[in-house]
């Protein structure tokens, strides 16, 4: 079937659903009940929506797409939400310093997590309206401490009990995350690689203590965690000596990962950064710091799509440094001018980024998470929002037809060309509309009023 007769057949069918709604509204004098309306709807949308996809299985199969393979692949494509997002960085420890390490969250929309117990129950509502099973990514600051001031250097897996059993109970994975940050050890911008032994060693059992918490993590939910190393530290202007921070810095990792967990428990990823607020002519941890590290320690390399610079494009990296390291671990984020960690559209940045992915998966493995802190909109929202769009560019990606491989491998590239941006117009929406339905999740926008609901019920009531 042409794509002309494809839009034909669509087109004839919203005609033919027209007229014979407006023949039913004639022959009936009573008003149907609001439940008959609705039921009605909702039958007459299911199978439009079954309709469209049996066309687009079509369309991609005439171009040797296989559309079931591709939903298959999709489901198995786990993404970490972060914590972070509902609760504008806050942690729940008794008492902490400034936020600081470069890091900024803007915006007063009401409604923040206060509680671990709120925070749970927003990420519930969140992954309840976001298609397939996904995991959560915990930063240390987030341990349940009863009241008590438990300083970072003595977290222990036992502070985030409370969360491991909630986990398992929704069949989740969690990730982990040293907090490097937000203390009075960390105000003057240093940590691993402080200047005073007494504070760098404080931080380095911060980092042990993580780790072990990340292998407690995946010995409990049978799904290893990735327990990813960032710090803050750096220069506001131009240093003297470049060299003896990153000497340091060498020194307080191999401390920090000198005892071997079991990789089925525990995975290690370091992540690095351009620079960042109070940083922003030296950054200890730059990313050809962390490339060197992470190849030669065999440590998973973290990219932040925000922390590079904004011409720069973490897809591109990713055949490159999967050539190297044995994993990488994804922050998708959205940088506007620096990294101001902005939800997470469906630009073009982000589809070529799942594109990588896709390709590159029988390489080595790739995680998935976000970073962002957006608390100018409802903060679960922002979660459905950036955690949707990553898994719609990764259907695109999945549903890519074989052709445009087969004419670059055969030289031909105006074919190529051609092939790319006629793609761009193949109905993706459909599938993706069938996947949610298959995950029981809203399909199109009309997630949104289950937020707006919930918003009502729950998040306008916190004062």
């Amino acid at each position: 079937m042409k794509i002309e007769k494809w839009l034909f057949v669509i087109c004839r069918s919203v005609r033919e659903q027209g007229a014979s709604h407006e023949a039913h509204s004639s022959q009936n004098e009573v008003e149907p009940s609001s439940a008959a309306r609705f039921n009605a709807r909702t039958m007459s949308s299911a199978k439009s929506l079954e309709r469209s996809f049996r066309l687009a299985i079509e369309r991609y199969g005439q171009l040797g797409v296989n559309v079931d393979r591709a939903l298959r692949a999709l489901s198995r494509m786990p993404v970490s939400l972060h914590c972070w997002q509902g609760d504008d960085v806050q942690g729940f420890e008794r008492s902490r310093g400034e936020l600081g390490g470069g890091l900024a969250v803007t915006g007063n929309y009401p409604g923040r997590a206060r509680t671990p117990d709120e925070l749970r129950r927003d990420l519930d509502q969140a992954l309840a309206l976001i298609p397939g099973r996904h995991r959560l990514s915990l930063h240390a600051c987030y341990g349940e401490f009863g009241g008590r001031a438990i300083d970072r250097d003595a977290i222990e897996p036992r502070h985030f009990r409370d969360w491991i059993a909630w986990a398992k109970e929704r069949g989740l994975g969690l990730d982990f995350n040293p907090t490097c940050f937000g203390h009075p050890k960390a105000a003057d911008g240093f940590t691993l690689s402080h200047r005073i032994r007494g504070i760098r060693d404080f931080w380095i059992e911060h980092c042990r203590r993580s780790r072990e918490i990340g292998a407690a993590m995946g010995r409990a939910l049978r799904t290893p965690c990735v327990t990813n190393v960032w710090i803050p530290d750096g220069f506001k202007d131009s240093p003297a000596d470049r060299h003896a921070p990153r000497e340091r810095l060498i020194e307080a990792l191999d401390s920090v990962f000198a005892r071997r967990l079991s990789p089925q428990q525990n995975v290690d990823a370091v992540e690095s950064k351009l620079f960042g607020l109070g940083a922003e002519s030296y950054t200890v941890g730059s990313h050809e710091f962390y490339l060197g590290y992470a190849v030669s320690r065999g440590k998973v390399l973290c990219l932040d799509a925000g922390h590079f610079h904004p011409t720069e494009s973490i897809a591109d990296k990713l055949s490159s440094v999967l050539l190297y390291v044995p994993g990488v671990l994804l922050h998708v984020s959205r940088g506007v001018r620096w990294d101001s960690d902005h939800v997470v559209t469906f630009s073009d940045e982000l589809q070529a980024i799942a594109r990588e992915v896709v390709a590159m998966r029988a390489t080595a493995p790739v995680h998935l998470g976000l970073d962002y802190f957006d608390a100018s909109i409802n903060r679960v929202a922002a979660w459905i929002i950036g955690t949707r769009n990553l898994l719609r560019a990764l259907l695109l990606a999945l549903l890519e037809p074989p052709g445009i491989r087969a004419a670059e491998r055969a030289g031909d590239f105006t074919a190529r060309l051609a092939l790319q941006e006629e793609a761009r117009s193949l109905p993706w929406g459909a599938v993706w509309d069938r996947y949610c339905e298959s995950q029981n999740v809203p399909t199109g926008e009309s997630w949104l009023s289950d937020v707006r609901d919930y918003e009502r019920a729950v998040l306008s009531r916190r004062v």
